[in-house]
Protein backbone atom coordinates (compact mmCIF):
# COMPACT_ATOMS: atom_id res chain seq x y z
CA UNK A 1 0.00 0.00 0.00
CA UNK A 2 1.69 3.51 -1.16
CA UNK A 3 2.47 5.71 1.41
CA UNK A 4 3.22 9.65 1.19
CA UNK A 5 4.50 11.70 3.58
CA UNK A 6 3.78 15.17 2.57
CA UNK A 7 6.14 17.37 4.61
CA UNK A 8 8.09 15.46 7.23
CA UNK A 9 11.26 18.00 7.76
CA UNK A 10 9.33 19.53 11.08
CA UNK A 11 9.09 16.27 12.70
CA UNK A 12 12.40 14.59 11.44
CA UNK A 13 14.57 16.87 9.91
CA UNK A 14 17.04 14.38 10.27
CA UNK A 15 17.78 13.39 13.74
CA UNK A 16 14.77 10.28 13.46
CA UNK A 17 14.31 7.23 11.41
CA UNK A 18 11.68 6.49 9.24
CA UNK A 19 12.90 3.17 8.58
CA UNK A 20 9.61 0.99 10.60
CA UNK A 21 7.22 3.51 8.60
CA UNK A 22 9.14 2.25 5.51
CA UNK A 23 8.75 -0.58 6.39
CA UNK A 24 5.06 -0.51 6.37
CA UNK A 25 4.86 -0.30 2.70
CA UNK A 26 6.43 1.83 -0.57
CA UNK A 27 6.67 5.05 0.94
CA UNK A 28 7.53 8.54 -0.34
CA UNK A 29 8.98 11.27 1.86
CA UNK A 30 8.74 14.89 1.11
CA UNK A 31 10.02 17.28 3.70
CA UNK A 32 7.45 20.01 2.14
CA UNK A 33 4.88 19.99 0.06
CA UNK A 34 3.60 23.36 -1.48
CA UNK A 35 -0.06 23.24 -2.21
CA UNK A 36 0.06 23.22 -6.45
CA UNK A 37 1.79 19.79 -5.39
CA UNK A 38 -0.11 17.86 -3.19
CA UNK A 39 -2.74 16.03 -5.39
CA UNK A 40 0.30 15.23 -7.85
CA UNK A 41 2.24 13.92 -5.05
CA UNK A 42 -0.23 12.05 -2.90
CA UNK A 43 -1.99 10.80 -6.51
CA UNK A 44 -1.53 7.33 -6.22
CA UNK A 45 -1.32 7.09 -2.32
CA UNK A 46 -3.66 5.43 -0.39
CA UNK A 47 -2.19 6.41 3.01
CA UNK A 48 -1.05 10.07 3.18
CA UNK A 49 0.68 12.05 6.22
CA UNK A 50 0.52 15.20 6.62
CA UNK A 51 1.65 17.95 9.50
CA UNK A 52 0.31 21.31 8.26
CA UNK A 53 -0.16 20.83 4.86
CA UNK A 54 -4.00 21.06 3.93
CA UNK A 55 -6.15 18.55 2.59
CA UNK A 56 -9.30 20.49 1.34
CA UNK A 57 -12.00 18.50 0.48
CA UNK A 58 -11.20 19.72 -3.13
CA UNK A 59 -7.72 17.81 -2.62
CA UNK A 60 -9.45 14.77 -1.37
CA UNK A 61 -11.85 14.55 -4.02
CA UNK A 62 -8.79 14.78 -6.26
CA UNK A 63 -7.17 11.48 -4.66
CA UNK A 64 -8.52 8.34 -6.11
CA UNK A 65 -6.40 6.33 -4.15
CA UNK A 66 -7.04 7.56 -1.08
CA UNK A 67 -7.99 5.10 2.10
CA UNK A 68 -6.33 6.92 4.78
CA UNK A 69 -4.80 10.32 6.40
CA UNK A 70 -2.73 10.32 9.32
CA UNK A 71 -1.97 13.29 10.59
CA UNK A 72 1.54 13.83 12.56
CA UNK A 73 -0.28 16.37 15.32
CA UNK A 74 -2.63 16.41 17.92
CA UNK A 75 -4.75 19.13 15.88
CA UNK A 76 -6.46 17.94 12.50
CA UNK A 77 -8.02 21.35 11.26
CA UNK A 78 -6.15 20.81 8.31
CA UNK A 79 -8.25 17.91 6.96
CA UNK A 80 -11.39 18.02 5.84
CA UNK A 81 -12.60 15.41 8.64
CA UNK A 82 -16.31 15.50 6.91
CA UNK A 83 -15.17 15.30 3.57
CA UNK A 84 -13.06 12.21 4.28
CA UNK A 85 -15.68 10.80 6.33
CA UNK A 86 -17.86 10.76 3.48
CA UNK A 87 -15.28 9.13 1.34
CA UNK A 88 -15.06 6.37 4.26
CA UNK A 89 -11.74 7.61 4.81
CA UNK A 90 -10.62 7.51 8.38
CA UNK A 91 -8.47 10.37 9.76
CA UNK A 92 -6.53 9.78 12.80
CA UNK A 93 -4.18 11.72 14.53
CA UNK A 94 -1.71 11.67 17.98
CA UNK A 95 -3.57 12.90 21.21
CA UNK A 96 -1.09 12.74 23.35
CA UNK A 97 2.79 13.29 22.91
CA UNK A 98 4.56 16.47 24.05
CA UNK A 99 2.48 17.04 27.33
CA UNK A 100 5.49 17.08 29.95
CA UNK A 101 7.81 19.15 26.90
CA UNK A 102 5.03 22.31 26.28
CA UNK A 103 4.14 22.14 30.29
CA UNK A 104 8.14 22.51 30.32
CA UNK A 105 8.09 25.70 27.77
CA UNK A 106 5.24 27.24 29.91
CA UNK A 107 7.90 27.40 32.56
CA UNK A 108 10.53 28.73 30.10
CA UNK A 109 8.64 31.46 28.83
CA UNK A 110 7.49 32.08 32.97
CA UNK A 111 10.50 32.17 34.07
CA UNK A 112 12.59 33.90 31.48
CA UNK A 113 9.58 37.02 32.16
CA UNK A 114 10.31 36.53 35.89
CA UNK A 115 14.48 36.69 35.90
CA UNK A 116 15.53 37.41 31.83
CA UNK A 117 18.27 35.20 32.34
CA UNK A 118 19.38 35.32 28.59
CA UNK A 119 19.63 39.13 28.45
CA UNK A 120 21.47 39.57 31.96
CA UNK A 121 23.67 36.90 30.46
CA UNK A 122 24.48 38.77 27.04
CA UNK A 123 24.63 42.31 29.59
CA UNK A 124 27.62 40.61 31.24
CA UNK A 125 28.96 39.24 28.43
CA UNK A 126 29.38 42.54 26.46
CA UNK A 127 31.08 43.67 29.38
CA UNK A 128 28.51 45.78 31.64
CA UNK A 129 29.44 43.87 34.72
CA UNK A 130 32.90 44.65 34.47
CA UNK A 131 32.31 48.14 34.48
CA UNK A 132 29.42 48.02 36.87
CA UNK A 133 30.18 50.03 40.36
CA UNK A 134 28.73 47.75 42.86
CA UNK A 135 28.74 43.81 42.60
CA UNK A 136 25.46 43.08 41.01
CA UNK A 137 22.81 44.64 38.77
CA UNK A 138 19.65 43.72 37.37
CA UNK A 139 17.90 45.55 34.29
CA UNK A 140 14.52 44.09 34.87
CA UNK A 141 12.12 43.53 38.36
CA UNK A 142 13.25 39.92 39.54
CA UNK A 143 10.19 37.85 40.06
CA UNK A 144 9.79 35.12 42.67
CA UNK A 145 7.03 32.47 41.50
CA UNK A 146 6.72 31.06 45.16
CA UNK A 147 2.79 31.99 46.43
CA UNK A 148 1.69 33.41 42.91
CA UNK A 149 -1.59 32.39 41.65
CA UNK A 150 -1.10 30.62 38.03
CA UNK A 151 -4.37 30.53 36.53
CA UNK A 152 -5.25 27.42 33.72
CA UNK A 153 -7.28 28.10 30.89
CA UNK A 154 -7.94 24.28 29.54
CA UNK A 155 -7.46 21.59 32.38
CA UNK A 156 -6.16 19.04 30.25
CA UNK A 157 -3.65 16.67 30.31
CA UNK A 158 -1.02 19.39 29.37
CA UNK A 159 -2.76 21.88 32.15
CA UNK A 160 -2.59 19.78 34.55
CA UNK A 161 0.49 18.95 34.07
CA UNK A 162 1.87 22.39 34.20
CA UNK A 163 0.13 22.68 37.09
CA UNK A 164 2.57 20.26 39.12
CA UNK A 165 4.99 22.18 38.15
CA UNK A 166 3.85 25.56 39.19
CA UNK A 167 3.13 23.44 42.40
CA UNK A 168 6.78 22.57 42.38
CA UNK A 169 7.31 26.02 42.50
CA UNK A 170 5.16 27.17 45.03
CA UNK A 171 2.60 28.70 43.20
CA UNK A 172 -1.38 28.79 43.71
CA UNK A 173 -3.60 27.13 40.94
CA UNK A 174 -6.95 28.00 40.24
CA UNK A 175 -8.32 27.20 36.33
CA UNK A 176 -11.24 27.47 34.13
CA UNK A 177 -12.50 24.30 32.15
CA UNK A 178 -15.66 23.06 30.42
CA UNK A 179 -15.35 20.10 31.89
CA UNK A 180 -15.44 19.41 35.95
CA UNK A 181 -12.35 17.61 37.20
CA UNK A 182 -11.68 15.34 39.67
CA UNK A 183 -8.00 15.31 39.61
CA UNK A 184 -8.04 18.72 40.62
CA UNK A 185 -8.03 18.47 44.15
CA UNK A 186 -4.93 20.85 44.61
CA UNK A 187 -6.40 23.51 41.93
CA UNK A 188 -9.22 25.75 42.20
CA UNK A 189 -11.98 25.91 39.63
CA UNK A 190 -13.42 29.18 38.62
CA UNK A 191 -14.68 31.21 35.51
CA UNK A 192 -13.18 33.10 33.24
CA UNK A 193 -13.09 36.36 34.61
CA UNK A 194 -12.50 35.34 38.06
CA UNK A 195 -9.55 34.00 36.35
CA UNK A 196 -8.07 36.48 34.55
CA UNK A 197 -8.83 38.63 37.54
CA UNK A 198 -6.72 36.79 40.24
CA UNK A 199 -3.61 35.56 38.21
CA UNK A 200 -0.46 36.70 38.44
CA UNK A 201 0.48 34.63 35.22
CA UNK A 202 -2.68 32.97 32.73
CA UNK A 203 -1.43 30.18 31.01
CA UNK A 204 -3.72 28.79 27.99
CA UNK A 205 -4.37 25.51 27.29
CA UNK A 206 -7.26 25.03 25.30
CA UNK A 207 -8.04 23.70 21.88
CA UNK A 208 -9.03 26.49 19.11
CA UNK A 209 -12.77 26.41 18.51
CA UNK A 210 -15.30 28.96 16.88
CA UNK A 211 -16.33 29.50 20.51
CA UNK A 212 -12.92 30.52 22.28
CA UNK A 213 -11.78 32.76 19.38
CA UNK A 214 -10.10 35.31 21.06
CA UNK A 215 -10.81 34.17 24.25
CA UNK A 216 -8.16 36.99 25.03
CA UNK A 217 -9.35 40.07 24.03
CA UNK A 218 -9.56 43.48 25.36
CA UNK A 219 -12.22 43.77 27.98
CA UNK A 220 -10.77 40.04 29.39
CA UNK A 221 -6.84 41.91 29.19
CA UNK A 222 -8.21 45.18 31.35
CA UNK A 223 -9.28 42.42 34.22
CA UNK A 224 -5.55 41.13 34.41
CA UNK A 225 -3.19 42.77 37.72
CA UNK A 226 -0.57 45.19 36.02
CA UNK A 227 1.72 42.86 37.18
CA UNK A 228 0.30 39.90 35.48
CA UNK A 229 1.47 38.28 32.35
CA UNK A 230 -0.04 35.98 29.41
CA UNK A 231 1.37 32.74 28.47
CA UNK A 232 0.04 30.84 25.10
CA UNK A 233 1.65 27.48 24.33
CA UNK A 234 -1.58 26.60 22.60
CA UNK A 235 -3.03 28.35 19.55
CA UNK A 236 -2.35 31.44 18.08
CA UNK A 237 -5.97 32.72 17.39
CA UNK A 238 -7.27 32.67 21.04
CA UNK A 239 -5.66 35.42 21.51
CA UNK A 240 -6.62 39.01 19.88
CA UNK A 241 -3.11 40.05 18.60
CA UNK A 242 -3.71 43.70 18.02
CA UNK A 243 -5.66 43.89 21.97
CA UNK A 244 -2.40 42.02 23.23
CA UNK A 245 0.02 44.27 21.82
CA UNK A 246 -1.79 47.53 22.77
CA UNK A 247 -2.02 46.27 26.44
CA UNK A 248 2.08 45.18 26.49
CA UNK A 249 3.29 48.76 24.95
CA UNK A 250 0.87 50.79 27.53
CA UNK A 251 2.06 48.50 30.40
CA UNK A 252 -1.65 47.26 31.13
CA UNK A 253 0.26 44.22 31.78
CA UNK A 254 3.68 43.31 32.84
CA UNK A 255 4.61 40.57 30.01
CA UNK A 256 3.97 38.10 27.71
CA UNK A 257 5.36 34.40 26.32
CA UNK A 258 4.33 33.16 23.01
CA UNK A 259 4.90 29.91 21.52
CA UNK A 260 2.34 30.29 18.98
CA UNK A 261 0.65 32.79 16.75
CA UNK A 262 -2.22 33.35 14.34
CA UNK A 263 -0.08 32.60 11.05
CA UNK A 264 2.96 30.95 11.39
CA UNK A 265 5.26 32.25 10.07
CA UNK A 266 4.13 35.99 10.76
CA UNK A 267 4.55 38.91 8.52
CA UNK A 268 7.62 40.74 9.23
CA UNK A 269 5.90 43.47 10.66
CA UNK A 270 3.51 41.38 13.18
CA UNK A 271 2.44 43.69 15.83
CA UNK A 272 4.21 41.23 18.71
CA UNK A 273 7.58 40.88 17.33
CA UNK A 274 7.96 44.60 18.79
CA UNK A 275 6.04 44.40 21.32
CA UNK A 276 7.11 45.86 25.10
CA UNK A 277 8.48 42.46 27.18
CA UNK A 278 7.18 40.09 24.52
CA UNK A 279 9.12 36.95 24.29
CA UNK A 280 7.45 34.93 20.56
CA UNK A 281 9.13 31.35 19.91
CA UNK A 282 8.87 29.51 16.92
CA UNK A 283 6.04 26.96 17.76
CA UNK A 284 8.50 24.72 19.31
CA UNK A 285 7.23 23.55 22.30
CA UNK A 286 6.20 20.80 20.97
CA UNK A 287 9.97 19.93 19.34
CA UNK A 288 12.23 18.20 22.19
CA UNK A 289 13.67 15.27 20.52
CA UNK A 290 11.64 13.17 22.94
CA UNK A 291 8.28 14.33 22.01
CA UNK A 292 8.77 14.09 18.32
CA UNK A 293 10.02 10.42 18.76
CA UNK A 294 6.76 9.88 20.73
CA UNK A 295 4.74 11.30 17.80
CA UNK A 296 6.80 9.48 15.33
CA UNK A 297 6.13 5.98 16.88
CA UNK A 298 2.60 7.05 17.65
CA UNK A 299 1.96 7.56 14.30
CA UNK A 300 3.35 4.53 12.86
CA UNK A 301 1.45 2.85 15.51
CA UNK A 302 -1.51 4.50 13.58
CA UNK A 303 -0.79 3.01 10.01
CA UNK A 304 -0.13 -0.21 10.89
CA UNK A 305 -3.58 -0.65 13.08
CA UNK A 306 -5.30 0.77 9.72
CA UNK A 307 -3.33 -1.69 7.68
CA UNK A 308 -4.54 -4.57 10.54
CA UNK A 309 -8.35 -3.51 9.99
CA UNK A 310 -8.18 -1.81 13.74
CA UNK A 311 -7.41 2.16 13.18
CA UNK A 312 -7.01 3.99 16.01
CA UNK A 313 -7.09 7.43 17.09
CA UNK A 314 -9.02 8.44 14.65
CA UNK A 315 -11.10 12.07 14.79
CA UNK A 316 -13.94 11.30 12.19
CA UNK A 317 -15.75 7.87 13.33
CA UNK A 318 -16.29 6.81 10.21
CA UNK A 319 -18.67 4.09 9.57
CA UNK A 320 -20.12 1.43 7.55
CA UNK A 321 -22.77 3.64 5.88
CA UNK A 322 -19.99 6.01 4.53
CA UNK A 323 -19.64 6.12 1.08
CA UNK A 324 -16.23 4.96 -0.24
Amino acid sequence: MNIVVLDGYTLNPGDLSWKDLEALGPCAIHDRTPEDLVVSRAHDAEIVLTNKTVLSASVIAALPQLRYIAVLATGYNVVDVAAARQRGIPVSNVPTYGTDSVAQMVFAHLLNLAQHVAEHARSATAGRWNANPDFCYWDYPLVELNGLTLGIVGFGRIGQATARLARAFGMKVIYYDIREHASAAEARAVDLDTLFGESDVVSLHCPLTEANRRLVNERRLNLMKRSAVLINTSRGPLVDEAALAEALNSGRIAGAGLDVLCDEPPAADHPLLGAKNCYVTPHIAWATRAARERLLQTTIENVAAFLRGTPQNVVNKVTGDAQS
